[in-house]
């Protein structure tokens, strides 16, 4: 079924209809999401500019709040940028864009400097920063916050740092579609307010540019430790806009999420990486430490290794799932340095100092999507991503451990910087806004290329 746009001529497919936009917003940027990715647009691009962030639920209903582990970086003394770059590569399985992930380690650690600027509080001792190893790093490079909490932390510091930005928020609202002017660059989005949210029901917001920080798709799967919202929103409307989006197949798996019995579905508890960085072990059900031989850093290997010979266990073993003993850490660590994991575990009535805890894999991150520069820019004109929905080439085929926070935050500071000069004083355009909203596709012109 199809359809003519009465402004131009052009046929456009007709599936999923909205009504037509009853308001509209006009800023300079518009930031989509509101994980540190949007955050961090968000606050960046504000002095430059006005910035309008929507969000799908509430501002800190994404996945930054839930992660556990930490944001890794070349902190420590003994440490440097190129063993980072390294471990990124290895963990990648040559998949990687070696530019990219050189720009995410040596930018990394001013950029955590940065973040700790704004009030994020991170764990210390004696006065350093506390850093600790997971799977896949050769060092000890992840900074984490409230033991196991270190999301939640972030997200709390970069929520205060918003509002006193004068940043405009939405909350409450599912993106559509993106709007293009005449000549096919992005001009804004079409969004539709839910619930409480204010304005309600289907508008449109004009921008001179469009940050996609939309997060994952981890709820396509049955089981996941994605929060609810992560549904892959904005690589839909970047597929819509003709935008060009790259290994959408390497989704990554979890190796250790907590078990809940046969037919569990849904966002499931993640037990962080970091627990085998503080040496709980990973064994089968007869005690045996079936990764140690596998590879050379053992549970500590890569999160696809270890996922694999959990499987593959699993399979040789005819077990349900596998165990992550940490007994030996005894309660006073448990509680100390993983009070979430601890929490979330007793909920689920296992004791992690006085028991092991069953674990199998579980859908985790997306490390394809949105194809983007260095800068965050994308194959339309005026389209940015960066975070999970983007790719920015730094991932490969599987992500190292606790990149993710960083990448967000790297790639989010250079969208800012590539849109400084071109807000900086401006009004936003005004593109036409459609007679009718269609739901499938809002192209209004053809067109893109890199900008």
């Amino acid at each position: 079924m199809t359809r003519t746009d009465p402004g131009g001529g052009l046929v456009i497919p007709s599936v999923l209809h909205a009504p037509a936009p009853g308001w509209t917003r006009d800023t300079d940027v518009v930031v989509v999401g509101s994980g540190i990715a949007g955050l961090v647009a968000a606050l960046r691009c504000r002095p430059h500019g006005r910035v309008l962030l929507v969000t799908k639920a509430l501002l800190d209903a994404g996945s930054t709040r839930w992660a556990q582990g930490g944001i890794a970086a070349a902190l420590a003394a003994d440490d440097t940028p190129e063993e980072h770059l390294a471990d990124t590569l290895t963990a990648g399985v040559g998949l990687c864009d070696e530019d990219a992930v050189r720009v995410l380690v040596t930018e990394g650690p001013d950029a955590v400097r940065g973040l700790i600027g704004l009030g994020a509080a991170f764990d210390r001792a004696g006065g350093d920063l506390a850093l600790t190893r997971e799977g896949g790093h050769h060092r000890s490079r992840i900074a984490h916050a409230g033991g196991d909490a270190t999301g939640a932390e972030i997200s709390r510091a970069l929520l205060a740092a918003l509002k006193d930005s004068g940043v405009e928020v939405i909350e409450h609202a599912l993106v559509l579609d993106l709007l293009k002017d005449a000549g096919g660059r992005a001009a804004g989005i079409t969004l539709h307010v839910m619930g409480e949210g204010q304005p309600g029901g289907v508008g449109a917001v004009r921008a001179r540019a469009v940050v996609l920080a939309t997060g994952g798709l981890g709820q396509v799967f049955s089981a996941t430790t994605n929060p609810e919202v992560s549904t892959g929103d904005g690589v839909a409307l970047a597929l819509r806009a003709g935008a060009e989006v790259t290994d959408l197949e390497f989704v990554q798996f979890h190796p250790t999420v907590l078990w809940l019995g046969e037919g569990a579905t849904g966002q499931q508890p993640l037990i962080s990486e970091a627990v085998r960085g503080e040496g709980v072990h990973l064994v089968d059900h007869g005690g045996e430490r079936f990764m140690v031989g596998r590879h050379e850093l053992a549970e500590l290997a890569p999160r696809d290794v270890v996922t694999k010979g959990i499987t593959n266990r699993m399979h040789e073993t005819g077990a349900s799932h596998m165990l992550l003993d940490g007994r030996h850490l005894g309660a006073a660590t448990w509680e100390s340095r993983f009070p979430t994991i601890s929490a979330a575990c007793r909920h689920h009535g296992i004791d992690p100092a006085t028991e092991p805890i069953p674990v199998v894999p579980a859908a985790h991150y997306a490390s394809g999507g949105v194809r983007t520069d260095l800068y965050g820019r994308t194959s339309v004109a005026g389209l940015y991503a960066c975070g999970e929905v983007a790719w920015t080439g730094v991932h490969g085929a599987n992500r190292l451990a606790s990149n993710s926070l960083l990448e967000g935050l790297v790639y989010a500071t250079r969208i800012a910087t590539a849109l400084r000069v071109s807000t900086a004083g401006s009004s936003s355009s005004a593109p036409a806004i459609p007679s009718e909203h269609d739901g499938v596709s809002r192209v209004l012109a053809g067109g893109g290329g890199l900008s």
